[in-house]
């Protein structure tokens, strides 16, 4: 004989709530509805001779997690992300683009997700332009191919997806952000068994208000990722998150990692860089063994216009020790979420005078204005 041994988190009417084990032949289970309000399923067809056999509830046993129908889900989800500005997303596993916060998903079986294997890059949106989206797709296509992810598509369509995804959106200040990963597939470890990569796309709108106050950093002590993986834009962002999460606690903005020779590396998600030589020379660590920054990169490039005006008399990329750096004239962050931020303190140090300087203040002027007005190798215009 079979049995059929169903637990409820409530007595259900009609049959007795006893403690122990009650048993229900086939005709009183037709009293039973197929799916009750708890979330219960029951079979409409039992082979004859089946026996129902019920748990009670306890105190140490209860059973309330409900099974949701795909309404359910959906208004959920919803819920979910009310007050989020999710405004588009492209997925490739369906194929298409979709406005609606609640089907912005990613398959869970996706390696990305449970192995970290993908990688991604972002690109900000300014009054109707993507700015540098070249720079940012050329570096996701070279992360992908460390990371050894084949390419779903080819460069110039991933580049027309992302800008059809932003026009869609309608979004005009935001952020484009967008992953490629080994794709859906398993649990597994490696990705053999995952039947395509896969491209991903969101559009946030965001306002970005420009925050040039000074901010204090702290030494990490959370272990510098190797060089293999620091260079690649990975999803693996745990040691990142770590050394944040450390540099709030103290009371910081952000945690600045040293490498293993004693060279000043990266913060959590930004580039750094100093004003030394008595306030005319622009240094910045090297990429050989940091993630590779697009804004840095065109920093350097904007600041040889503070050379022409004899603001500066030099910008260099070079090693550059701790000691040096907290003696520097000027400290400051560099990426696309903190665009130039001056640095006033490291740990109990003072930078320079303990002021923003005026190079910080100038080199993020130039970088405002190449977002509003630069020429179109960094501004992309979006077809709305």
């Amino acid at each position: 004989m079979t049995s059929l041994i169903v637990c409820f988190p409530k007595p259900i009417a009609g049959f007795s709530p006893g403690l122990g084990v009650d048993t229900w032949n086939l005709r009183s289970l037709s009293q039973v509805p197929y799916s009750s309000g708890d979330g219960f399923r029951f079979p409409r067809r039992l082979a004859r001779g089946t026996r129902i056999l019920k748990c009670s509830d306890s105190s140490s046993h209860s059973w309330n997690v409900p099974v949701l129908s795909n309404n359910e889900v959906v208004e959920k989800l919803k819920l979910a992300r009310e007050g989020r500005e999710f405004l588009a997303m492209y997925s490739s596993v369906v194929g298409g683009i979709t406005t609606d916060p609640a089907a912005m998903v990613i398959p869970l079986d996706d390696h990305m997700v449970h192995r970290g294997h993908g990688v991604f890059d972002t690109a900000m949106i300014i009054n109707g332009y993507l700015y540098e989206l070249d720079h940012h797709l050329d570096r996701i296509i070279r992360s992908a191919s460390m990371a050894k992810i084949p390419l779903r598509f080819d460069r110039e369509t991933i580049r027309r997806i992302l800008i059809q995804t932003v026009s869609v959106s309608g979004c005009r200040d935001g952020s484009l952000r967008y992953w490629l990963s080994a794709g859906p597939g398993d649990f597994n470890l490696s990705p053999s068994q995952c039947l395509e990569p896969a491209l991903y796309a969101i559009v946030i709108q965001k306002d970005f208000t420009i925050n040039s106050t000074g901010v204090k950093v702290v030494t990490s002590s959370i272990p510098i990722k190797p060089s293999v993986f620091a260079t690649v834009k990975s999803v693996n962002y745990l040691p990142n998150a770590l050394s944040q999460m450390e540099a709030e606690a103290k009371g910081a903005y952000a945690g600045i990692w040293v490498d293993n020779d004693g060279f000043i590396a990266e913060g959590p998600n930004m580039n750094v860089a100093f004003v030394v030589n008595g306030g005319k020379e622009l240094v910045m660590p090297r990429f050989d063994n940091v993630l590779s920054g697009c804004t840095a990169k065109r920093t350097l490039t904007l600041a040889e216009q503070l050379v022409s005006k004899g603001m500066l008399k030099s910008v260099k990329v070079m090693d550059v020790t701790v000691q040096d750096g907290k003696k520097a004239d000027e400290m400051m962050l560099l990426g696309s979420g903190v665009l130039i931020r001056p640095v006033i303190q490291w740990d109990e140090q003072f930078i320079g005078d303990g002021k923003e300087g005026p190079i910080a203040k100038a080199l993020l002027d130039l970088l405002l204005e190449d977002m509003r007005s630069g020429p179109p190798s960094v501004r992309v215009l979006v077809p709305y």
